[in-house]
């Protein structure tokens, strides 16, 4: 079998693809390796897309998948290993099967990069936060900690900073390693606070953070630090290693594409967090999954003629 559109990925970009694409008329499978829904469903609230003022990620998320499959998008659950462009077609390698399509929506989105500690998983969600731009407002007029010293932990500390009592900034440096402007504007605002030479070596807690383990890069000393929530804002890593050797990534790994989320390749697409781009959020991930969508209906029709 043939699909129209084959999307590699199941969060708010792949999804929303998948419901533009099926109201076309298009046959349209979606792959997922991991959990439907995306990184989504481990925010506990979303305050900030339209529509829903308070809802948690994993029925947001829900509400995504009962949309598509209301419109009859096929669903798998296969690991994508590559993609190889045959004739008019591209073949979609999996473990153990071939998917064929006329064109391919990339939409694996990113991941935050952890800090890997024990119990971190434990308590995502319960003082552990990758995103201040969703779950700063949570904390306002309290204490928070930003664990990072590179543009987006001072981005999030300079964000956190106008509504939360203090934000302490624990730096595994001894200088801050983003913009001069930032690291000016983190200097000039009163209750923020920059620890240096220091790493975070362990989490306390149970049901919720109550204290992180610091370790001293220059004298190895450690000491507990309290603190009820951290934010880990040390990076993104891409999703695209099957797709190294097909469509052109930037320097970090994500896929480059121009503003109709074209790649270097005819009949791909990428979609969402896994593309190069300034702002990751969950409603321009389905902006770009409408574009994506919209691109790749334009081109099977050109086919067709």
């Amino acid at each position: 079998m043939v699909y129209d559109i084959i999307i590699i990925g199941s969060g708010p970009a792949g999804l929303t693809s998948a419901i533009y694409a099926s109201r076309a008329q298009k046959n349209v499978l979606v792959l997922e390796s991991e959990a439907v829904g995306g990184l989504i469903t481990h925010s506990p609230r979303v305050e900030n897309y339209p529509g829903y003022p308070s809802i948690s990620g994993l029925d947001l998320a829900d509400k995504f998948v009962s949309q598509a499959m209301d419109m009859n998008v096929n669903f798998d659950f296969y690991k994508v290993d590559k993609i190889v462009k045959k004739d008019s077609e591209f073949e979609v390698i999996c473990d153990n099967r071939v998917y064929h399509g006329l064109s391919v929506i990339i939409a694996t989105g990113s991941s935050h990069r952890k800090l890997n500690l024990e119990n971190e998983d434990n308590l995502v969600g319960k003082g552990i936060s990758y995103c201040a731009v969703c779950d700063g407002p949570f904390y306002a007029n309290k204490d928070v900690t930003i664990i990072g010293g590179g543009n987006s932990a001072l981005q999030e500390a300079i964000l956190l900073s106008s509504y939360c009592k203090s934000v302490t900034m624990i730096q595994n440096l001894s200088f801050l390693t983003g913009e001069k402007a930032l690291i000016d504007q983190v200097n000039k605002t009163n209750n923020i606070k920059v620890i240096f030479n220091k790493i975070v070596v362990g989490l306390n807690g149970q049901n919720s953070l109550t204290s992180i383990i610091l370790k001293d890069q220059i004298t190895d000393e450690t000491s507990i630090f309290d603190t009820e929530s951290i934010f880990v804002a040390i990076g993104q890593q891409a999703n695209n290693e099957a797709f190294k050797d097909f469509t052109t990534l930037d320097e970090n790994g994500f896929i480059i594409t121009d503003d109709f989320c074209r790649c270097n390749v005819d009949g791909i697409y990428a979609a969402g967090d896994c593309r190069h781009k300034a702002i990751r959020q969950i409603v321009t991930a389905s902006s770009d999954g409408a574009i994506a969508a919209l691109q790749a209906i334009r081109y099977i029709d050109s086919l067709n003629k």
